[in-house]
């Protein structure tokens, strides 16, 4: 393997030229020029065309750059991991989770876990990756996380997987909207509001928008985002309502938002994901089974709000 090759090319992709690579690597010009040549030459075709003294990357030389960097995003997961096991052994835990459950539910989850082991010495390190569905595919895929929650919508192909929680959608919007006193927000309702919608690609967002073609009425759409937080955030501050995973929701509920009932069935579903053949550490286990009681909690909680004439 080309290892000292490849660090010279993904240099002068990342800053333009041989002769800012040669200086960023504290080697000459000529060094970087025939490194790039043996990587040519072991690769078959060429990388980059030499137009009046300068570099152009070719299409091939971008492709591959999209898998080094992938490879290096690997190598800084396993440096992360020996400083971690240096300074805490196999205490730790890695986690993996799609922004709608990892803003703050696993937070939530995580100080039942503080509440009962107060004292810090005896507390597991814990890092929380708050990523979207595909990157957390890919870290529990790659080992890189013990375990992962991510959208309905990803494939499982390659981990174990089973269904860790799913709920139907809910409306979210400031306090004072004109449908804050409704318990049921109808089709015809929705589409006749300012609507923050999530991005095209995501699922629900799909399903939401057939169920209501099926009604013969579609949305106005004033903004959209990857985010159900963000749309949460939007409709506190009156720019319209949306449709999102109401344990998102839940977090805002607690500072105000109002959250409504949606009379189409617009489920929202988070998977959990495991590496294949890796048993649970006694850690994970623990975490996994605070974070179905918070689960349940959070039903519990929501079922308030739910309310028409429910109070933050």
């Amino acid at each position: 393997m080309l290892l000292r090759e490849i660090e010279v090319f993904r240099s002068v992709m990342s800053v333009g030229s041989a002769s800012k690579a040669a200086v960023l690597m504290g080697v000459t010009q000529p060094a970087i020029s025939q490194s790039l040549r043996r990587l040519e030459e072991a690769a078959g075709f060429a990388l980059f065309r030499r137009l009046r003294g300068r570099l152009q990357p070719t299409a091939e030389a971008r492709a591959l750059l999209i898998e080094v960097e992938r490879a290096y995003v690997g190598l800084s997961s396993i440096e992360h991991r020996m400083r971690s096991l240096k300074r805490y052994g196999v205490n730790t835990l890695r986690v993996a989770v799609y922004p709608a459950f990892g803003l703050s539910f696993v937070p939530r989850a995580l100080s039942r876990l503080v509440a009962e082991r107060p004292d810090t010495e005896g507390r597991p390190q814990i890092s929380l990756q708050v990523l979207s569905s595909r990157e957390v595919h890919d870290a529990v895929l790659a080992g890189q996380a013990d375990f992962g929650l991510m959208a309905d919508e990803m494939p499982t192909t390659g981990l174990e997987h089973s269904e860790f929680a799913r709920f139907p959608g809910v409306v979210v919007m400031h306090a004072k909207h004109r449908l804050a006193s409704t318990r049921t927000v109808q089709p015809h309702q929705l589409a006749e509001e300012p609507f923050l919608a999530l991005n095209p690609e995501d699922a629900s967002r799909r399903r939401l928008e057939r169920a209501l073609e099926d009604c013969g009425v579609s949305l106005r759409v004033a903004v959209e985002t990857p985010y159900a937080a963000s749309v949460c955030e939007m409709a506190m501050h009156g720019l319209g309502i949306g449709v999102v995973n109401p344990i998102t929701a839940l977090e805002y509920a607690q500072r105000g938002l109002v959250i409504r009932a949606l009379s189409l069935d617009i489920s929202f579903a988070g998977l959990l994901v495991l590496p294949p053949g890796q048993p649970l550490s006694s850690v994970a286990q623990r975490v996994l089974q605070l974070m179905r009681i918070q689960l349940a909690g959070d039903q519990k909680a929501l079922a308030t709000f739910l309310k028409p004439g429910s109070k933050s």
